[in-house]
C-alpha cells in the first residue's frame, strides 16, 4: 500500500511538473520574474542561433609543401557530413534507440514526459528521461562545444536540475521553429561522442569499421547508435561483448518501429539475421593520430610541426582556435630536405648517443619570404629519452649552448659596416693578445689563437675561413660591442638576442629574470661575444645565411605557407615583415668573404665533392660542449649544432663517433668534424638537380 501511494506522488509530482515546464517553456514572462524571464529568452535566442549556426570543434589539417598530410591537431576528432551522406541505416537506428516519436514532437515529446510519468507512478521509479533527440542535441552543442568538452561542461550541461532541463526544452522548442528536422538529426549525429576519442558518426565510422556514413549497414550503425548511451563503457574498442548486446537490443528497437518494414515476420527474421552477425570491428580501431608525435612520420616531422605550433600562437592564432578550428595549413616543409637532414644527423650522431644532440635547419632565402624547408635531429621527435627522443624543439629553440666562431661574421659585418676593413684588406692576428678594451673580471682579457700561425696578419676572407680569434677581437674593439651586438640581431638572431636571457631562458613578462642576452652582452662589455659562447637558435643561426645570400634581406623563418579556414577562405597571421637589415653591397661581399671556408679553410674537409658557390663558417666553443657550422648557396641555407643536450654539460670528443667525455684537459670536437659534415651531407641530397648558381660579386666599397 505505501509503495502504491509513493507511485501516485510520484506521478502527480511529474505531471505538475510536466505543466510546469509547459507552462514556463510558453509564458517565459510571468510577474516579478519577468526581467529574469526576459534575460533567460534573449540567452535562448542567442543559444538557439548558435546551434543553428551548428559550427562545431574540428580536426585542422597540417600539409607539407605538397599538399600531403603530416600531421592533425584536434580536441575532439570528427569528421562532419552531411545529412545526404550518412545512410538511412543510421538514421533509423539512432530514431529507434533514442526518440522514436522524432518526427512526430516540435522538439519536447509531452506525450513521452507523461509516458514518463505514468511509468515512473506505475514502478516507483524514474526510468524514463522522454529526452528528445533535439534536446540532446542541446545538450551536447552546451557540453562539447559552447563548453569546450571539459569535464566541468559536460557536468553542467547534464546536471539533474528543473533550471537545466527548463532551458534545454525552450532552446528545442526554438530551434525545431528555425531548423527542419533533417538539419536537427544530421547535426545530432555530427557532434554526439562516440567513444575512444570519436565524435559523430562520420570519425566513428571510420574508427570502427573503416567505412563511410554513407555505406553502414544495419549491424554497424545499429552498434554505433547503442553506444552513445554509453560511449565509454558501451564502445568495441573496449570489447565486443557488451556492445553486441546492446546493438541488438538497437536492432530490436527498430525491428519496433518498422524500420525493417510493416510485416512482424518478415521485420522477426531480418532483425535476427543482423543479431547473428559478427560484430565487424576493424582489429586495431583506428583513430586520427593527433598532435606532433604520432602523425606521419611523427619522428622526423615533429620538430617542424612543433615549431609551426609555437610560431602560429606567437604571431596570432590561439591554441584553442587551432585545435578546433578546422583549418587546411600548407606549411613550407620539404619532405626530401627533412629527411635528408635527419639522415645526415643521425649518420653523424646516432640517435641512442648519450647526452650528445645534433640538430640540423634548412632556409629558403628570398627578398619576399625565408621558407622553413627542414627542422631536424639525430633524436626522433617523441616523449621516449631512452628510445633517443626528445619532445624540445631542438632545431629550432634557443639551445643553452654556444654557436663558437660563427659569431665572427657578425663582427665582420660590422667592421665592414663601420669602415674599419674590407674583405681583402689584411687584418692583424697575432698568436695572442691582450685586449685594451675588454676585462676578464679584474684581469686583462687576453685570447690565444687555437693554433700557432707564422701569419701576423691575413685577409679578412682568409681570417673567415681559418678563424683566428685574436684577430677577431681586435676588429670587435674597432668597429663597437654594441655594433656586433645589433648586428647579430639585425642579420637574424632576433629570438636570441632579444627574447632570451644570458642562460636561455625565455624572458618573463615581468623583466624578473632579464635583461635579454644581447642587453646583458653589452652591460657586461663582454668581448667574448665574437666568440659565440651564449645560447644559440639553430634556426636562427641558418636564417642568418638566409638574410646574407638574400642581398642582406631578413625576413622571419615562416613555416606558413597558406592558412585556409573551414570555409575554405584565407587566414593572415601577424608576422613581421621582411626587412632589409645590411645592404646588399655589404651582404654580397660578406658572402664572398665567406667564400673560402669550403675551399681552404676549416671546412675544406667536409666539403669534398660538395662543388658548389657557397658560404660558410664553423665554430667551436671554448669549452667544446658545442660545436656548430652555418653555410648557404643562393637556394638553400643551413645551419648545424652538435651540443651536449644532457642534465650535466661535458667535452663532446671524437672517437669513433662522437660521445661524452667529462670536463677536463682533453680537446673535443671542432665545428668542421661533426657539424659541417652534416651539413654538406644533407644539402648534397637537397641541391640534387638543382642548377649551380654563384655567389654575387662584392661591392668595391667592401674589398
Amino acid at each position: 500500500m505505501f509503495a502504491r501511494a509513493t507511485g501516485l506522488v510520484k506521478l502527480v509530482g511529474l505531471c505538475l511538473a510536466a505543466g510546469v515546464l509547459l507552462a514556463a517553456v510558453m509564458f517565459p514572462v510571468v510577474g516579478g520574474l519577468g526581467l529574469a524571464s526576459n534575460r533567460a529568452a534573449d540567452t535562448v535566442d542567442q543559444t538557439s542561433g548558435e546551434l543553428a549556426k551548428g559550427e562545431l570543434p574540428l580536426v585542422t589539417t597540417v600539409q607539407d609543401m605538397n599538399g600531403d598530410p603530416i600531421a592533425y591537431l584536434y580536441d575532439q576528432y570528427r569528421i562532419p557530413v552531411q545529412s545526404d551522406q550518412i545512410a538511412d541505416t543510421m538514421k533509423a537506428a539512432i530514431i529507434a534507440i533514442e526518440d522514436k516519436r522524432f518526427f512526430l514532437h516540435k522538439g519536447v515529446d509531452w506525450q513521452g514526459i507523461a509516458r514518463a510519468a505514468a511509468k515512473a507512478g506505475a514502478e516507483g521509479e524514474v526510468s524514463q528521461g522522454a529526452s528528445t533527440l533535439t534536446q540532446q542535441y542541446v545538450k551536447n552543442y552546451t557540453a562539447f562545444v559552447l563548453g569546450g568538452g571539459s569535464n566541468e561542461a559536460y557536468e553542467k550541461a547534464t546536471e539533474a536540475t528543473a533550471g537545466r532541463k527548463l532551458r534545454e526544452a525552450r532552446v528545442a522548442l526554438q530551434l525545431e521553429q528555425v531548423m527542419t528536422k533533417e538539419e536537427i538529426l544530421t547535426a545530432y549525429l555530427n557532434i554526439v561522442p562516440m567513444g575512444n576519442g570519436t565524435y559523430g558518426v562520420g570519425a566513428a565510422a571510420k574508427a570502427y569499421f573503416d567505412t563511410t556514413p554513407d555505406k553502414l549497414t544495419v549491424p554497424q550503425a545499429a552498434m554505433l547508435a547503442g553506444l552513445v548511451n554509453q560511449p565509454s563503457v558501451l564502445n568495441p574498442g573496449n570489447g565486443v561483448d557488451a556492445a553486441i548486446k546492446r546493438r541488438n537490443t538497437v536492432i530490436d528497437r527498430m525491428r519496433d518501429n518498422e524500420a525493417f518494414g510493416p510485416d512482424k515476420a518478415v521485420a522477426e527474421a531480418k532483425a535476427n539475421e543482423y543479431k547473428a552477425a559478427e560484430a565487424g570491428v576493424v582489429p586495431d580501431v583506428h583513430v586520427l593520430p593527433n598532435g606532433c608525435v604520432g602523425a606521419g612520420d611523427g619522428p622526423v616531422y615533429g620538430f617542424f610541426c612543433q615549431y609551426l605550433i609555437d610560431y602560429l600562437q606567437k604571431y596570432g592564432m590561439k591554441k584553442d582556435d587551432l585545435f578546433r578550428g578546422g583549418y587546411t595549413i600548407k606549411t613550407t616543409m620539404d619532405p626530401v630536405a627533412t629527411k635528408a637532414a635527419k639522415e645526415a644527423a643521425e649518420s653523424q650522431v646516432p640517435k641512442d648517443t648519450e647526452g650528445v644532440a645534433n640538430a640540423m635547419a634548412v632556409v629558403e632565402p628570398g627578398t619576399d619570404k625565408h621558407r622553413v624547408r627542414a627542422l631536424a635531429a639525430n633524436r626522433d621527435f617523441g616523449n621516449d629519452a631512452a628510445a633517443g627522443q626528445s619532445a624540445y624543439s631542438l632545431p629550432a629553440e634557443v639551445t643553452r649552448f654556444g654557436a663558437g666562431s660563427i659569431y665572427k661574421v657578425f663582427t665582420a659585418a660590422a667592421a665592414l659596416e663601420k669602415g674599419v676593413t674590407g674583405i681583402d684588406k689584411e687584418i692583424d692576428v697575432p698568436n695572442v693578445y691582450t685586449s685594451k678594451v675588454y676585462k676578464d673580471g679584474s684581469k686583462p682579457y687576453t685570447v690565444r689563437n687555437y693554433s700557432n700561425g707564422a701569419d701576423q696578419k691575413m685577409t679578412l676572407t682568409k681570417a673567415l675561413a681559418t678563424s683566428p680569434n685574436t684577430g677577431f677581437i681586435i676588429l670587435e674593439e674597432k668597429a663597437g660591442l654594441d655594433n656586433v651586438v645589433d648586428m647579430a640581431t639585425r642579420l637574424g638572431l632576433r629570438e636570441t638576442m632579444k627574447e632570451v636571457n644570458n642562460a636561455g631562458d625565455p624572458l618573463k613578462a615581468d623583466g624578473s629574470n632579464g635583461p635579454s642576452q644581447g642587453d646583458q652582452f653589452k652591460q657586461d662589455n663582454s668581448g667574448s661575444f665574437t666568440l659565440g659562447p651564449g645560447a644559440t637558435s639553430v634556426l636562427e643561426l641558418s636564417n642568418v645565411a638566409a638574410t646574407i645570400v638574400s642581398q642582406g634581406t631578413w625576413c622571419p623563418p615562416t613555416p606558413v605557407e597558406e592558412i585556409l579556414d573551414r570555409d575554405g577562405k584565407p587566414v593572415k597571421l601577424d608576422e613581421p615583415a621582411c626587412e632589409q637589415a645590411v645592404t646588399p653591397d655589404l651582404a654580397n661581399s660578406l658572402a664572398q668573404g665567406m667564400s673560402q671556408d669550403a675551399v681552404s679553410g676549416t671546412a675544406a674537409g667536409a666539403a669534398s665533392g660538395f662543388g658548389r658557390p657557397m658560404i660558410g663558417k664553423t665554430g667551436t666553443t671554448e669549452n667544446y660542449w658545442s660545436v656548430a657550422f652555418i653555410g648557404a648557396t643562393p637556394q638553400y641555407a643551413g645551419a648545424v649544432m652538435t651540443f651536449t643536450d644532457g642534465v650535466a654539460p661535458q667535452i663532446i670528443c671524437n672517437a669513433r663517433q662522437p660521445q661524452l667525455c667529462g670536463n677536463g684537459s682533453t680537446v673535443g670536437l671542432t665545428g668542421g668534424e661533426v657539424a659541417a659534415p652534416t651539413w654538406f651531407k644533407a644539402m648534397k641530397v637537397i641541391h640534387e638537380g638543382k642548377p649551380v648558381v654563384p655567389l654575387p660579386p662584392a661591392a668595391p666599397k667592401y674589398k
